[in-house]
C-alpha cells in the first residue's frame, strides 16, 4: 500500500528565516526514497513556485508538486461550489492565482464571495468594502484562522484578527477553508493521490496539523521543534500517533507503514 505524508513547514521545517536542524536531510530522504509528501501550509499569501523559492534559499530543493497551500485549497472549493463565481478578495498573490486558476472571476462589486486571505497591502476601506458586500449577501470565506503570535515586532498581525473583525462588524460567522478544516485536510490528500489510510501528516500545532489529522483518520506525527511542547499534550482530548523532538528524529518506515 502506498503511503505518503502531509507535512507543515514553519516550527517543522523552518522557524522564520531558520532552517530547523537536520530538516533538509528529512527531505532529502523522502525523496531519494520515492515517498509522497507536500507541504501543507495555511499561508494564503505565496504561490507554490514562491514556497519552492524560499525553501531553496534554505538549501531543501523541491518542486512546486510539493507544495499544497490554503489558497489552493480554497480556489478549489470555491471552483467546484460555484463554477464561474465571483469573489472580492482581501488577499495576495498565491489566493489570487488560485482562484484565478479555479475559474473564480475577480470583482469589485455585487461578489458572490468575500475572500480573506494573509496580506499587508489592503486597507481599512478595503475591509469596510467587504463588510457592506457580505451584509448585503455575499458569503464570507476565510483562508484559514491562524492567529498573531503576538511577538513584539511581527510584520504579520494575523489572519484570526481580521477574520474577528470583519465577523463583529457582519454578524456574520466565516467559513473557514484552511487547516484544520476537512476542505484542506481532505484535499491535500487527494493533491498526493492517497487514501485515507495511507496519510500521514506532520506538525507542530495540536489545534491545526494533529486536530485536523485526528478528525479525518489520519496518522499524525507531533514535532516539539516549533509550538507545541509535551507540558501541554494533557489538555486535548486527542493524542498524536506520534511524537518527536523534530523530524530529523523519525525514521522509516514508520511503525504503521
Amino acid at each position: 500500500m502506498k503511503q505518503g505524508l502531509l507535512i507543515d513547514m514553519d516550527g517543522v521545517i523552518y522557524s522564520g528565516e531558520e532552517l530547523i536542524n537536520g530538516a533538509d536531510n528529512f527531505i532529502k530522504n523522502l525523496i531519494d526514497k520515492d515517498i509522497p509528501f507536500a507541504f501543507m501550509t495555511n499561508n494564503s499569501q505565496r504561490t507554490s513556485l514562491e514556497v519552492v523559492r524560499k525553501l531553496k534559499r534554505l538549501s531543501i530543493t523541491v518542486e512546486t508538486k510539493h507544495v499544497y497551500t490554503s489558497a489552493m485549497a480554497t480556489g478549489k472549493f470555491l471552483g467546484d461550489q460555484s463554477p464561474n463565481g465571483t469573489a472580492y478578495v482581501l488577499g495576495e498573490g498565491g489566493l489570487l492565482t488560485s482562484l484565478h486558476e479555479n475559474g473564480i472571476t475577480l470583482v469589485d462589486s455585487d461578489p458572490e464571495f468575500v475572500v480573506l486571505g494573509e496580506g499587508r497591502n489592503f486597507t481599512l476601506e478595503m475591509v469596510q468594502r467587504a463588510v457592506d458586500m457580505i451584509l448585503a449577501g455575499a458569503k464570507f470565506i476565510t483562508t484559514n484562522r491562524d492567529p498573531s503570535p503576538k511577538k513584539p515586532g511581527w510584520n504579520n498581525l494575523g489572519i484570526a484578527a481580521t477574520t474577528a473583525m470583519i465577523e463583529e462588524a457582519t454578524g456574520r460567522k466565516a467559513f473557514v477553508t484552511g487547516k484544520p478544516s476537512p476542505v484542506m485536510m481532505r484535499s491535500a490528500r487527494k493533491f498526493l493521490g492517497l487514501e485515507t489510510a495511507e496519510t500521514t501528516v506532520i506538525g507542530d500545532t495540536m489545534e491545526t496539523d494533529i486536530q485536523g489529522g485526528v478528525q479525518m483518520g489520519y496518522k499524525t506525527i507531533l514535532v516539539l521543534s516549533g509550538i507545541a511542547s509535551k507540558d501541554t499534550l494533557s489538555n486535548y482530548a486527542f493524542k498524536p500517533d506520534m511524537i518527536a523532538s523534530s523530524v530529523d528524529k523519525i525514521s522509516f518506515p514508520l511503525k504503521w507503514w
